[in-house]
């Protein structure tokens, strides 16, 4: 009996290693025929490519209308030593969709411009194309594209056009071989990072987003008009208050559409709110300039977002990233001062007329004037003080004004047109910021009266705040220096960043979109330059 088991036990183990060796067998056949198919894909994969400067400019003769984009496409290869940079082993990189795909999003960039040979880019990613470009020719119009989606973005206009809007704050010179580097290791770049562009422009770009949304909704309707003599008011009843609440619930003055007629209370906050993100006085009768400037369509409020993101991308990324920095946005009229990262003030300005425009530029504050004399401008001498003495030959006695080695200047004191305090940072157009006597000018809604310079409301806090942490001058010091007598200078310690910009459409500090007027009537020609060169 243990005979026969023995022999049943040997039978199955023969049997089993038979098996074993034919399943061996077939695996290891399927495992080399695998192999040698992956070999043979790799190899129907692996890149042909010869990139040199005879491919690169072949490439833009035969593509003639990307010409501008050869330079930078030539610096980024040169760079490289000619590698490739789109294909690895087995194809395209990863990065090559990733590009696709946010050229084919530019729109939410604020930009709708026309890429050429968009049709031949495009055929790169189409599985079912049958005409691709070469592969030779797929690595550099990527590259092409790539500088093209980045100088649209990132960069914005050139120099020669951005001067004739009137803006002269010099802005980051971009280099799109360390920049490509840096998004070829990390894609992510692309959608949000500070450190490309300005970081004001982010938040336009949200708010673009909400824009085009309710422009996709439908808008708003046009809200009734009425007379330049009527005021609507707390408490009053109308169709047309109903119709201005629903254009307060769409833009997020309101949280909620009550569509009652009767201006209530919560009308009534919402009407504040509306009033100073837009740059009126605060207060609570609403006019035919409110109603007007409400029924602007949601078209044109996209455009002008659109318009404000271009300057963004004027704009060196590091600009507002000092420790301590002023701006000024000449259409908001208004004078922000951080320091650390907080808002340590916000004034009422007052700036050029039409005629005398305030100038976007930076430059550094080094020193502050107590009590200073006013060197009036050649200028200003002949066109209106030697007016005003041909009609009073008293008129120089009675404004504390004085010749000094043939010039005229206007002696400290209360009335002196510069105030009390002027802070100075030199610069070619001779602005400044400087108090003022005119008092009242700051009430009005649009204070646009001098020759140039920046008047500030509360230019006496702003002296206090900057000197906070010198203890060369406390208050007594300042306050003694303000007394109008005698001209005092207060070299700062540590020079201040002072930019001023023109920005029609800015979101504050809580998220919401402000619009202020086009002052100086920049819009427009930026939209021409704009849209004009996207349309190309």
């Amino acid at each position: 009996m243990k005979k026969k088991v023995l022999f049943i036990t040997i039978i199955a183990l023969t049997l089993s290693l038979i098996s074993f060796y034919r399943y061996s067998k077939e695996i290891l056949t399927v495992e080399a025929t695998s192999s040698v198919q992956l070999q043979q894909k790799t190899a129907a994969n692996k890149p042909t490519i010869s990139i040199d400067k005879t491919a690169i400019i072949n490439f833009f003769k035969q593509y003639s209308s990307l010409k501008k984009y050869q330079s930078d496409v030539t610096i980024i290869y040169a760079k490289r030593n000619y590698k490739s940079i789109w294909y690895n082993r087995t194809g395209l990189i990863k990065f090559a969709d990733v590009l696709l795909a946010k050229v084919n999003l530019l729109d939410e960039e604020g930009l709708n411009p026309h890429l050429p040979y968009k049709d031949k880019f495009d055929r790169i990613f189409d599985k079912n194309s049958a005409d691709k470009p070469s592969q030779t020719d797929t690595e550099i119009m990527l590259s092409t594209v790539y500088v093209f989606y980045a100088q649209k973005v990132f960069h914005g206009m050139d120099t020669k056009k951005i001067q004739e809007t009137g803006w002269f704050i010099p802005r980051k010179n971009i280099s799109y071989a360390n920049l490509l580097d840096s998004l070829l290791v990390n894609p992510e770049l692309l959608s949000r990072n500070e450190n490309l562009v300005f970081n004001q422009y982010y938040k336009l770009r949200d708010v673009l987003k909400k824009y085009r949304q309710i422009e996709k909704e439908g808008g708003w309707n046009q809200i009734d008009s009425i007379s330049e003599a009527q005021e609507l008011k707390p408490n009053d009843s109308s169709k047309i208050i109903g119709q201005i609440r629903h254009w307060l619930t769409i833009n997020g003055d309101l949280k909620r559409d009550s569509k009652l007629n009767v201006y209530d209370d919560e009308m009534m906050a919402a009407i504040l709110n509306f009033k100073k993100r837009n740059g009126f006085k605060v207060n609570y009768p609403i006019t035919y300039r409110h109603i007007r400037q409400m029924n602007i369509p949601a078209e044109e409020r996209i455009k002008i977002i659109m318009i404000n993101m271009e300057r963004c991308r004027w704009i060196d990324p590091k600009l507002a990233k000092a420790n301590e920095y002023i701006i000024i946005n000449i259409p908001s009229f208004k004078l922000i001062y951080k320091k650390n990262g907080k808002k340590e003030l916000e004034s009422n300005v007052f700036l050029g007329q039409i005629i005398t425009e305030t100038v976007v530029f930076s430059a550094n504050m080094s020193h502050i004037v107590f009590s200073p004399y006013w060197n009036i401008p050649k200028s200003i001498i002949e066109s209106e003080l030697k007016v005003q003495m041909d009609r009073d030959k008293n008129y120089l006695a009675k404004h504390n004004i004085e010749w000094n080695n043939g010039n005229a200047r206007q002696k400290p004191g209360m009335n002196n047109s510069l105030g009390l305090v002027k802070f100075v940072f030199p610069n070619s157009n001779d602005i400044y910021l400087h108090d003022t006597p005119s008092r009242s000018l700051f009430e009005m809604e649009y204070r646009t009266f001098s020759h140039g310079c920046i008047n500030v409301a509360k230019a006496k806090e702003l002296a206090i705040l900057i000197l906070k942490d010198d203890p060369d001058w406390p208050i007594d010091r300042i306050n003694e220096a303000m007394k109008g007598v005698k001209e005092t200078t207060c070299v700062l310690k540590h020079k201040i960043p002072v930019h001023i910009g023109y920005f029609t459409a800015w979101v504050n500090d809580s998220g919401e979109i402000c619009f202020y007027n086009d002052i100086y009537l920049r819009d427009d020609h930026l939209a021409e330059l704009l849209f004009s060169d996207d349309s190309k």
